[in-house]
């Protein structure tokens, strides 16, 4: 994958981009607006020290900001289009089946974001897992040296484009 400002470029659906451009307007404006109002509210209730609830304002504005900030460089690098062609090949925006350590296991490989509010596990393509069997398709019997030092074993069972 190329790189831009540093920033891997993460591969998106057109409706995972939706949803994200979606939900950034949304925190952009309306999102941002009522945090601004329950700051105003809760300064008006006087000791700022002691104020619990400006306190939080002031922590769930500081969540936004960061939400806005993510979204916005997200999107701005991604690579808007179609799930990559189903020819069985691993890369991102792939749901893949592989036996790891023995154990099978089903995972997108990219971005949580594509993978939305489903409880699907996601694995970066930059991680040592994604790096690894990157280019690979099914049958192949590769092994990865996991963050802990462990050699651990890995079989492609299937690879098939996401369709969340």
């Amino acid at each position: 994958m190329s790189t831009t400002n540093s920033a891997p470029v993460v591969w998106l659906t057109h409706e995972a981009f939706d949803r994200l451009k979606a939900e950034l307007d949304e925190l952009s404006g309306p999102g941002r607006a009522d945090v601004v109002k329950k700051i105003e509210q809760a300064r008006s209730e006087g000791d700022l020290k002691e104020n619990g609830g400006y306190h939080a304002a002031k922590e769930e504005q500081g969540k936004i900001e960061a939400r806005i900030r993510h979204l916005t460089e997200l999107l701005r690098d991604a690579h808007v289009g179609e799930a990559p062609a189903d020819d069985g090949i691993v890369e991102p925006g792939m749901l893949v089946v592989a036996k790891i350590a023995g154990d099978e296991t089903t995972f997108l490989l990219g971005s949580r974001e594509v993978a939305g509010d489903s409880d699907l596990d996601v694995f970066s393509e930059k991680s040592p897992l994604g790096t690894a069997i990157h280019g690979h398709k099914a049958g192949d019997k590769l092994s990865y040296t996991a963050p802990n030092g462990k050699e651990i074993a890995v079989e492609i069972i299937s690879a098939k484009p996401y369709q969340g």
